[in-house]
């Protein structure tokens, strides 16, 4: 084959070349590359609730939960109706568990003869996003928390959390119900839920 053939033979070929550029090159050109940072984080294991209690916290209505001289592992609040909180009685959960911006899960609690399940939300608390939710204060849900044995506490991804025995639950939810019925005696349905419009 001559020499002029074969040059021209691979000048054909750069030229195919440059106007197909190879598969991976076309793929990368026309998808965006994957936003790591919208991936769920790696699951957290389940702490060691050995010890744990719960105690009052400095401000009134709210119990933390966890072992002593360490940081809290969950905490459990009465949140009455205000212009910058709920419109009717909740008991507010804060589980002290990383979460991702934007995540929402079903919290199960199991014990006592119950299987709750209330839902959950990363909430910003200003360092950090951790699991946060209500349940209605007048909710047979929160019987969960009023027997005198232990439950589980499980959010997907924060694993679970053993809430050792206590009446301090109970005694918070009651004391609670009991502040609502003070601030509002007038109650609206069967849920005897204050009207608060």
């Amino acid at each position: 084959m001559a020499r002029s053939s074969i040059a021209a033979i691979l000048a054909t070929c750069a030229m195919l070349a440059a106007c197909q550029p190879p598969a991976a090159d076309r793929y990368e050109g026309r998808t965006d590359p994957p936003d790591t940072s919208r991936f769920a984080s790696e699951p957290q294991p389940s702490p060691d609730a050995t010890g744990a209690v719960w105690a009052p916290s400095a401000q009134p209505m709210r119990l933390l939960y966890g072992i002593p001289g360490q940081p809290p592992l969950a905490a459990m609040a009465c949140a009455l109706p205000s212009k910058d909180g709920p419109r009717k009685p909740v008991i507010r959960f804060t589980r002290f568990a990383r979460a991702d911006e934007g995540a929402q899960a079903l919290m199960a609690i199991i014990g006592n003869g119950h299987r709750e399940r209330f839902p959950v939300a990363a909430v910003d608390n200003g360092r950090a996003f951790l699991w946060e939710g209500t349940a209605p204060l007048e909710s047979d849900k929160l019987d969960v928390l009023t027997g005198r044995r232990g439950v589980e506490m499980t959010i997907p991804g924060a694993g679970t959390l053993a809430l050792n025995a206590s009446e301090a639950p109970r005694d918070l939810i009651e004391s609670c119900r009991l502040a609502a019925r003070q601030a509002f005696p007038v109650s609206t349905g069967p849920d005897r839920s204050p009207n608060v419009d």
